[in-house]
């Protein structure tokens, strides 16, 4: 629908998806405001977006609505994610909502989304979202976040868990992770943020992001809620194991 094209290579590029006008020119007048992240493109629904957003139109960061006329925001998040994956595209989805419910979060973690936040989140919290998922990391409301993990913790192992991969071959892959990655695994599984678990193994934060890598690596994930629903389901965290 609409492009903005003053970046440079440092620029997070960031496309807002949302059917109010309102609401699209607000978020991108906040990011705009920020010297290291620029709107390239807008969209007021979920077919717009697919259609444009790809190799011929790259972003880094899609904040997505999930209530829009015709193709909704979760619909749109997994065929992105889908096109990214074939045409080895890093970009990253923020599904954002104006209701906190926990079927929307566990859904749009299904769909690929990096992050879920909801639309009266403070403009600090989401610009820094949009940085911590540019990074690699994943974002969830606050809110929404104990709710989930607590969902996740109750719910026994099934089948299938994160990767989609057979239970036989999760198990595999969590046995390629060392012991200390499995300790960070499950330290992430708790909710601790990298500087929490540095303090907690007293190493370097900077070996905590390594490890991460790692873990997500031999797991198969894209991120750290992948890798906290795949310890979960696993069952290399249970219930007793929340903090």
């Amino acid at each position: 629908m609409s492009t903005h094209t003053n970046t440079t290579d440092d620029t997070i590029r960031v496309a807002v998806v949302d059917d109010q006008t309102l609401v699209r020119a607000g978020l991108a007048m906040v990011i705009d405001s920020q010297p290291d992240m620029a709107v390239v493109y807008q969209a007021s629904d979920g077919a717009e977006a697919i259609a444009a957003l790809g190799a011929d139109h790259e972003v880094d960061v899609v904040l997505m609505d999930v209530r829009m006329p015709g193709v909704d925001g979760l619909t749109a998040c997994a065929e992105l994610v889908r096109k990214w994956r074939e045409e080895n595209i890093a970009a990253r989805v923020i599904v954002l909502t104006t209701f906190d419910i926990d079927e929307y979060a566990l859904v749009a973690i299904q769909a690929g989304a990096s992050g879920f936040l909801l639309k009266d989140a403070p403009p600090e919290q989401m610009l820094q979202a949009i940085r911590n998922v540019h990074r690699g990391d994943a974002v969830l409301a606050p809110s929404t976040t104990r709710r989930l993990l607590d969902r996740l913790a109750a719910t026994p192992a099934a089948n299938t868990t994160a990767g989609g991969e057979s239970a036989a071959q999760d198990t595999a892959r969590l046995e390629e992770l060392t012991d200390r990655e499995r300790e960070v695994l499950v330290l992430v599984a708790q909710g601790l943020s990298n500087q929490e678990i540095s303090a907690a193994l007293v190493v370097a934060e900077a070996t905590v992001k390594t490890h991460i890598g790692r873990i997500l690596t031999k797991l198969g994930v894209r991120d750290r809620v992948q890798a906290v629903v795949f310890a979960y389901e696993c069952g290399l965290v249970h219930p007793g194991g929340l903090t």
